[in-house]
C-alpha cells in the first residue's frame, strides 16, 4: 500500500555487496519507491551528511563493527564516523542501534543472556549447556566444562559470531582427546539431538517467518571418535545433500517432535525485551528426548529466504520505527504490544517424524 505520510523520507543504506545481491537491490528500491520512500546506498567512507538528508539508516554493519572491536582501525574509524552522524543527528532511525548489534557479535555474550532468562526455562526453552575457552590447556577446559555442566559431544563454536570466515566453522567433539582441535577464544556448547532437523525463525518487527532445514543427524559420546568439522551454510542450506544429516538406521524415528509456535512467540517476545533489535533470526532444534525447544544460535539481519513478502514487511517494520519524539525502546515495544504475526501459517502444518529433510 502506498503511505503518502512517507514522501520526502529517506532511507540511507549500508551492506555488503554480498548481502545487497541477496537482498535483491532493485526490487528493494521499486519497493520503496513504490511505498513514497526514496534510498541513498551510502559509502562509509566518506562523510555521511554529504550524502543526503537521511531520516533512516538501515544497515548490516556486523563484519565493519566486530573488524573495529578487533582493533582494525579502518573500521573503527568507520565506526567512529557513523557513530558521530547518529549524535549528530539523533532524529534519524537506526535499524539496529549498534550497541544492541554489539550483543550478538559474541556467542557466550547471548549464550549468557538466554541461559539467565529463567522465564524461558518455564517454557521448556533454553539454550544447551556451553562454556568459553580462553586457552589451550584441555585439562583446564574440562574442569571449566565440568563446572559449566557440559557434556560430550559437543560443538565448538569461534566466540566472535560474525567478521570472519571461521565465524561459521564449527567442529563436532565426541571425548576428550579431541579438544585438542578447540581454538580459542571459542565456545564449547552440549549437543543436542534433533533427529537432524533444524528449525529456522526470522523476524521483522512483528513479523515472523518459520522454516524447516536439515541439520546434524543424532551424535553421541564415543572415546574412538575423531572431532567433524563442518561448516553451517553447507549442512544446514534448504539443498543440503551432507551425509552429516543422514540419520543412521538405528535412531529412533518414529517420534513426532512438533514445533510449539507459542515456544517460538516466548522467544521472539524474550528477545526483543533483553537485546532489542528489529531485524533478526535464530535457530531452534527440539531435543528427541524431551520435546523441549533448544535455542542453538541467533543472527542479525539473516538472510529472509523464504520470507513472503520480504520488502513489504521491511518497509512496515521502516515505518512503525520512526516514531515520532518516542524513544528506540518505546518503538520496540509497541511493536511487541501489537502482537506477533506469523506471515505464512502454512510453513507450521507439519511435523518432524526424524526423516532427513534434502
Amino acid at each position: 500500500m502506498s503511505e503518502t505520510g512517507n514522501l520526502c523520507k529517506t532511507i540511507g543504506i549500508w551492506m555488503s555487496e554480498k548481502k545487497s545481491h541477496k537482498l535483491n537491490w532493485k526490487e528493494f528500491i521499486n519497493a520503496c519507491s513504490s511505498r513514497g520512500f526514496s534510498v541513498v546506498k551510502l559509502d562509509l567512507e566518506r562523510p555521511i551528511e554529504q550524502q543526503g538528508n537521511l531520516d533512516i539508516f538501515l544497515h548490516k554493519m556486523t563484519d565493519i563493527i566486530s573488524a573495529s572491536d578487533q582493533g582494525d582501525t579502518k573500521a573503527s574509524s568507520i565506526i567512529g564516523r557513523v557513530e558521530q552522524y547518529l549524535s549528530n543527528n539523533p532524529n534519524v532511525t537506526i535499524i539496529d542501534p549498534l550497541d544492541k548489534v554489539r550483543i550478538l557479535l559474541n556467542r557466550y555474550t547471548y549464550y549468557s543472556i538466554l541461559e539467565e532468562e529463567v522465564s524461558l526455562q518455564n517454557k521448556e526453552v533454553y539454550t544447551p549447556t556451553f562454556a568459553e575457552f580462553t586457552t589451550n590447556n584441555i585439562e583446564q577446559n574440562i574442569e571449566i566444562m565440568r563446572q559449566r555442566g557440559v557434556t560430550f559431544p559437543v560443538i565448538c563454536k569461534p566466540t566472535l559470531a560474525h567478521g570472519s570466515k571461521s565465524a561459521h566453522e564449527m567442529v563436532l567433539i565426541f571425548n576428550k582427546r579431541g579438544l585438542n582441535v578447540c581454538k580459542p577464544p571459542c565456545v564449547v556448547q552440549s549437543f543436542v539431538n534433533h533427529n537432524a532437523v533444524l528449525h529456522k525463525v526470522n523476524v521483522i518487527g512483528d513479523r515472523y517467518n518459520i522454516c524447516q532445514r536439515p541439520s546434524l543427524k543424532n551424535f553421541y559420546a564415543a572415546d574412538d571418535l575423531d572431532p567433524i568439522y563442518y561448516r553451517t551454510g553447507e549442512v544446514c542450506k534448504a539443498d543440503s545433500q551432507s551425509t552429516l544429516s543422514i540419520l543412521d538406521p538405528n535412531d529412533k524415528t518414529d517420534i513426532t517432535l512438533s514445533l510449539n509456535e507459542d515456544k517460538i512467540k516466548s522467544i521472539i517476545r524474550i528477545l526483543r525485551k533483553r537485546i532489542g533489535l528489529l531485524l533478526l533470526g535464530f535457530d531452534v532444534v527440539i531435543d528427541n528426548m524431551t520435546g523441549n525447544h533448544a535455542i542453538i544460535d541467533i543472527n542479525v539481519f539473516p538472510s529472509y529466504d523464504n520470507f513472503p513478502n520480504v520488502f513489504e514487511h521491511l518497509l512496515d517494520c521502516i515505518q512503525d520505527s520512526t516514531c515520532n519524539g518516542q524513544s528506540d525502546l518505546d518503538c520496540i515495544n509497541n511493536h511487541t504490544l501489537k502482537g506477533l504475526i506469523n506471515v505464512d501459517v502454512s510453513s507450521l502444518q507439519y511435523s518432524v517424524t526424524g526423516m532427513n529433510i534434502i
